[in-house]
């Protein structure tokens, strides 16, 4: 078992880290796993879960929102991207199920701002198959090109 003192200390680092800058439950498993004791890095996990600066779904809502506003990409590499940062597939699929028209919508005004600037320099089915690697839907490239 540990000490309260040593909880607070360790719990410390793994608050600054989250604040820094807002982290899925594995990125902070990932951090801590090898300089944290198991059961305490659990215990502490719970801690700042149910305290609330620690939540996937929040997660989710925030890095799809940046996404959105940020860059120009398909659902499929969305989904991709926050797959890799160790979001869980129900809870995306849950999140991407409820926003869907949303979604489709950015993805479609995405597919369009990306044929603006490659068409200039690309053949069409050149700029299909682009669309295509990046993961839109075949409905998407139809609707665009």
């Amino acid at each position: 078992m540990y000490t309260v003192e040593e909880f607070d200390k360790e719990k410390t680092k793994v608050m600054k880290y989250i604040m820094y800058k807002k982290r899925t439950e594995k990125e902070v498993k990932n951090k801590f796993e090898n300089t944290i004791q198991n059961d305490m890095l659990c215990d502490i996990i719970n801690y700042v879960k149910e305290a609330g600066y620690l939540s996937d779904e929040e997660y989710i809502k925030k890095a799809i929102r940046e996404f959105m506003s940020l860059k120009n990409l398909s659902i499929k590499e969305i989904q991709y991207k926050l797959y890799l940062k160790g979001i869980n597939k129900n809870e995306l699929d849950d999140y991407i199920y409820a926003h869907q028209e949303e979604l489709q919508e950015y993805e479609l005004k995405s597919a369009y701002e990306i044929l603006a600037k490659k068409e200039k320099t690309m053949e069409k089915d050149e700029i299909k198959q682009y669309l295509l690697k990046k993961g839109y839907k075949q409905e998407t490239i139809k609707e665009v090109l």
